[in-house]
């Protein structure tokens, strides 16, 4: 994303996007060659693919279904994506319903059933490309501006009745959700899943994410607190960052909590 909107703070660029997000990627469809010859070749392969080992076997086409998917760090995963293409979604033992994961539930749904080939419909087609245009704008954001495009990814994938589960089992959803909760990302990450689960669930009220205002201010929290303190650090977070208690209480942040407060512990409760 190369416009004068990438000189500006975050924030402000992502009020901005989030307005009208299709037509900041159709404006950057048209800039992007490498998008649109991949598009191209997915869409004169497609017909001829009629099963899930033609499509694993087919590189340029698996790279726009999965990067329709938000799955493209799977792509080399070839067990994983047999299985999610050959088990039924709905039963409680497959991996999809297994992972918690949202985007493997989907892909899964949509590639479960191959009596028809999935990729014979021009609906499912028309889909997979603007998903996969969507998902490539907003992985330009985010180089350009750092949080950027994963806020837009949250503000536009949350849904009302989110549980922690699928938080947790979506690292872009769950990179902001630490954030704003006032956890070290890197540390966090060390932590076993029962251990994130317990500090994440006792930071996080989800009914802060139950409506799309709610959702939206949640995101520029993120943004807000990336600008005062960027991922990118050499100095590594204490237990008490960790565990939510550490930062400033004062400047950007006030914005969101309506005032400011004596202990940095309360303030990342403020934010929430």
């Amino acid at each position: 994303m190369s416009s004068s909107i990438s000189a500006m703070p975050a924030v402000p660029q992502y009020l901005s996007i989030v307005k009208d997000e299709q037509a900041s990627v159709n404006r950057w469809e048209k800039t992007s060659s490498s998008s649109q010859q991949a598009l191209t070749a997915f869409k004169a392969e497609a017909s001829s693919i009629k099963t899930p080992d033609q499509l694993l076997k087919n590189y340029k086409a698996l790279k726009v279904v999965l990067g329709a998917y938000n799955m493209s760090s799977n792509i080399d995963q070839t067990a994983v994506l047999k299985q999610l293409m050959t088990q039924d979604p709905t039963s409680s033992k497959s991996l999809a319903q297994r992972s918690g994961n949202a985007s493997w539930k989907a892909f899964a749904t949509a590639f479960s059933d191959w009596s028809t080939s999935p990729l014979s419909s021009e609906d499912t087609l028309s889909k997979i490309a603007q998903n996969y245009l969507t998902n490539g704008y907003e992985s330009s954001v985010q180089d350009e501006t750092p949080g950027l495009g994963d806020a837009l990814y949250f503000t536009r994938t949350v849904t009302s009745d989110m549980k922690l589960s699928s938080i947790m089992a979506d690292p872009k959803l769950l990179k902001v959700a630490e954030k704003v909760c006032g956890f070290d990302t890197t540390q966090f990450g060390a932590l076993d899943y029962d251990q994130q689960v317990r500090l994440l669930g006792n930071k996080l009220d989800l009914s802060r994410l139950s409506t799309s205002q709610g959702v939206q201010r949640f995101a520029e929290q993120y943004l807000a607190l990336l600008q005062i303190s960027p991922e990118a650090s050499t100095t590594p977070a204490s237990m008490l960052t960790l565990y939510g208690s550490g930062g400033t209480s004062d400047g950007i942040l006030s914005l969101f909590t309506g005032s400011s407060s004596s202990s940095s512990s309360s303030l990342y409760s403020a934010l929430l």
